[in-house]
């Protein structure tokens, strides 16, 4: 704590911060902007609060605003609040048609978090955005192979992970 502003999630700030999050309604974000917005001014610089007034302000399309709150929370983010955050920031870059920047952001991401499926199918999604298909399609497939776990798929792995490496590299 630093002049009176914890930069923690304590259970109660957790709580109130999921609260917050499950009255959001999509086609009226307004509210939860506000919400989380005044829970910023009783967290002044949290990280987690600044994420969620982000991910808010993400939501109801206002990619720009939301953008600095991502890259104020996420030097204090950890675990899986600091994945989404990502995913949501590289995402955000995606939309605003920054894709270099957001190609690096996911590549940083998945070598910080390779369990998450969520972020290999944004990056791909970028990938796609940036005219790189074949990319795209690639790391489909390795998303497919590695999670899906049916006999079928199981029986044709092999030829998959041959595919995605063959579009990989070309």
């Amino acid at each position: 704590m630093m002049d009176g502003v914890s930069n923690e999630l304590t259970p109660e700030l957790a709580a109130t911060i999921e609260a917050g999050f499950a009255r959001r309604d999509r086609a009226n974000m307004k509210p939860t902007i506000d919400f989380f917005e005044d829970l910023l001014r009783q967290h002044p610089g949290n990280p987690y609060v600044l994420y969620e007034v982000g991910g808010s302000y993400d939501t109801d399309g206002q990619e720009e605003k939301a953008l600095e709150y991502y890259e104020r929370a996420l030097p204090g983010l950890t675990g899986d609040t600091k994945r989404r955050c990502l995913l949501q920031y590289g995402s955000t870059l995606r939309n605003l048609g920054r894709l270099d920047e957001s190609l690096e952001l996911f590549a940083k991401a998945c070598q910080e978090f390779p369990e998450s499926d969520a972020l290999r199918v944004f990056k791909a999604l970028t990938l796609n955005a940036a005219g790189r298909h074949d990319k795209a399609l690639a790391t489909l497939l390795l998303v497919i192979a590695d999670r899906i776990d049916t006999p079928e798929i199981k029986r044709y792995e092999a030829s998959i992970r041959g595919n995605a490496d063959y579009l990989a590299t070309r």
